[in-house]
């Protein structure tokens, strides 16, 4: 039976039910606190339980994975105890559905093929610095301003360069983004929401298992476990080669891709940003060294 033996995916509902929990301080949803010592730091499960309207013999078997098939009444009055968001709750309903085996079972990655039409819009679209990411983050196609806007990832040979590695590794990155903590935490919490309901994936657990290793702020932030970044339409960059430009960002899923995004900078025509991004692109290697290097970063790792 599902209750019997506990699965990563049991194990993930009950961890962001426990996260949430506690983040969650008594006074946010209307509960007296007392003058005693509380260990604590939001609400205790009991209190929890009883502000769901459930058993916390109940809440405990569901936090802890015994329980892997809550009701959707029962999951939407714990969002509400909880006082989460519409991402959050929805996350919530997708751990549960995980859980219960009504999801299908993982399939394997995402493919990290990036076709010709891809790299031919990616050139189209320059000087805006372009690239595509797998839901991993991992970089896998780019134009040249792509890759030179996040300074030193170049230095990288191609196989390691992936944007969440890049922010809390490379020492380039806290003086690149002048609001690094803003941007890991974004990081984080979509890392967070993939590998929530595809716990045992290689291509998220690996990078997970490096960072959380490398990188006690990784540490802190994958444990606080949000799933909803909170993405700026407008990002600052203090680039070490063209100084500081500010750049409109938008990022898609592409289709017949599943997992991979385009993510495309811009700034206005005429502006002193512009100039800079122009600047990052006539500098930058151009795609055919480029592609060069991918090949045979590619050759070692198959070989």
């Amino acid at each position: 039976m599902a209750s019997e033996q506990s699965s990563s995916a049991d194990l993930e509902l009950g961890r962001f039910l426990r996260a949430r929990r506690n983040q969650t301080s008594p006074d946010r949803v209307g509960l007296t606190v007392g003058t005693g010592l509380r260990r604590t730091p939001g609400l205790r499960r009991e209190e929890l339980a009883t502000l769901a309207g459930i058993s916390i013999d109940y809440y405990v078997r569901l936090e802890r994975g015994k329980e892997t098939r809550p009701s959707p009444s029962v999951l939407d009055a714990l969002a509400r105890a909880l006082i989460l968001d519409d991402a959050e709750h929805q996350h919530l309903r997708d751990l549960a559905a995980q859980a219960a085996r009504y999801a299908p079972k993982p399939s394997a990655p995402p493919s990290r093929t990036v076709g010709p039409h891809l790299q031919l819009v990616l050139e189209t679209l320059r000087p805006n610095p372009a690239y595509v990411v797998s839901r991993s983050m991992d970089l896998l196609a780019w134009n040249p301003g792509g890759l030179a806007l996040y300074a030193g990832l170049a230095d990288w040979p191609a196989g390691q360069r992936n944007l969440a590695r890049y922010l809390f590794l490379h020492p380039t990155a806290r003086t690149l983004f002048p609001d690094w903590d803003y941007q890991v935490r974004g990081c984080v919490a979509r890392l967070r929401a993939v590998a929530g309901t595809d716990p045992d994936a290689p291509d998220l657990t690996t990078l997970v298992g490096e960072l959380l290793l490398k990188s006690p702020d990784f540490a802190r932030l994958w444990e606080h476990y949000d799933v909803v970044g909170r993405k700026k339409i407008r990002k600052t960059f203090h680039h070490p080669q063209v100084g500081i430009l500010t750049l409109g960002g938008q990022s898609m899923h592409l289709d017949d891709t599943p997992g991979q995004r385009l993510g495309v900078y811009t700034a206005e025509p005429g502006t002193v940003d512009h100039d800079a991004m122009l600047l990052l692109d006539s500098t930058a290697p151009e795609p055919a060294a480029q592609a060069a290097d991918t090949n045979a970063e590619q050759q070692r790792t198959q070989s």
